[in-house]
């Protein structure tokens, strides 16, 4: 692994992040990724986080049009509420704060604690619940379905919808809108490693795959032997489908779990623009990349978004992050 030692893995990212983005504020020590040019006088904040491991979200999505900060946890872990706390309080321009939380327990408990610590220092805050997995109701991690690729969608067009100026209550409720309109299904061909472990975290053995695995390598439906891309894709577009059954044009998602190269994400992309073509849903925009990722996980996920025209002109928003940028 590309490390010095476990301990100091977050610390030593965050510090390159720095390095490397001088128009973002990193704060080492207190775990917080904000706008260097935060705040915004009337706009509202979108704050998120979550364990690291998952890069480029969600440090990589701060940034014009998407998140005014972001909260690092260890690798796996959820931020702490202060992190939360520290992060609102540096985007609020009086107009509120609206945080965005992936369905895992830890990130529940401690968002919704941060919400009441920030709330008692004058900060008007709103939430949303990211949990767009099909694969399972239940799991390790979570009470319901995880959060997983949907987050994306949710951080862009609510961002968006901030960045016109959108007040609080309207910022959230197109990112409560967008999650529900999404739906996501993943699959492990590997396992990942953690920094402290230094080896798999699951048992996976080879010639075969997890159909439904989460971004911790969470269980998922079923294992099966290896299959082709082509069959990959037919189960997992099926399992969303048979979920959010869209009656209009759909954003795609084709994202890597973070050790799938793009020559394979863009030939899987092929096979799920099939998929969706036999069954007569529209894409109305792709994304293709290892966005919502687990370190080294070989896999790949399928998150549609049903998207209105107003979602598709906010998805179309300029955007400006290290990980998401055009139309700037």
């Amino acid at each position: 692994m590309l490390i010095n030692v476990a301990e100091t893995v977050v610390a030593d990212a965050l510090r390159g992040m720095a390095a490397a983005h001088p128009e973002l504020t990193v704060d080492v020590e207190n775990r917080v990724i904000v706008r260097r040019d935060a705040p915004f006088a009337g706009k509202v904040g979108l704050v998120s986080g979550g364990g690291s491991g998952h890069e480029p979200l969600h440090g990589g999505f701060v940034g014009r049009g998407m998140l005014a900060a972001a909260c690092p946890g260890e690798v796996f872990t959820s931020p702490v509420p202060d992190q939360m706390v520290r992060a609102a309080a540096a985007v609020d321009s009086g107009a509120g704060v609206l945080f965005v939380v992936k369905n895992y327990t830890g990130d529940v408990l401690n968002f919704d604690m941060a919400v009441e610590l920030a709330e008692d220092e004058g900060v008007q805050i709103a939430k949303v619940l990211v949990d767009d997995d099909v694969a399972v109701t239940d799991s390790l991690y979570t009470a319901g379905r995880r959060g997983t690729g949907a987050t994306l969608f949710v951080e862009k067009i609510a961002g968006a919808a901030a960045e016109e100026g959108a007040p609080l209550e309207r910022v959230e409720a197109i990112a409560r809108r967008v999650n529900a309109s999404s739906r996501s299904f993943g699959v492990a061909l590997s396992a990942c490693t953690t920094p402290a472990k230094g080896g798999p975290t699951f048992d996976l053995p080879p010639g075969e795959l997890e159909l439904g695995v989460g971004i911790h390598g969470e269980p998922g439906r079923e294992r099966r032997a290896m299959m082709t891309s082509r069959e990959i894709a037919d189960f997992a577009v099926d399992a969303v489908l048979e979920d959010l059954e869209p009656t209009s044009p759909v954003l795609l998602l084709v994202n890597g779990m973070g050790a799938t190269p793009l020559l394979e994400l863009y030939g899987f992309n092929a096979e799920v623009h099939r998929v969706l073509a036999e069954r007569r849903v529209p894409v109305a925009r792709t994304l293709v990349g290892n966005y919502v990722t687990s370190l080294d996980m070989a896999g790949c996920s399928v998150t549609l978004c049903q998207a209105d025209e107003e979602l598709l002109r906010l998805w179309d928003a300029p955007v400006n992050t290290p990980a998401l940028r055009w139309g700037c």
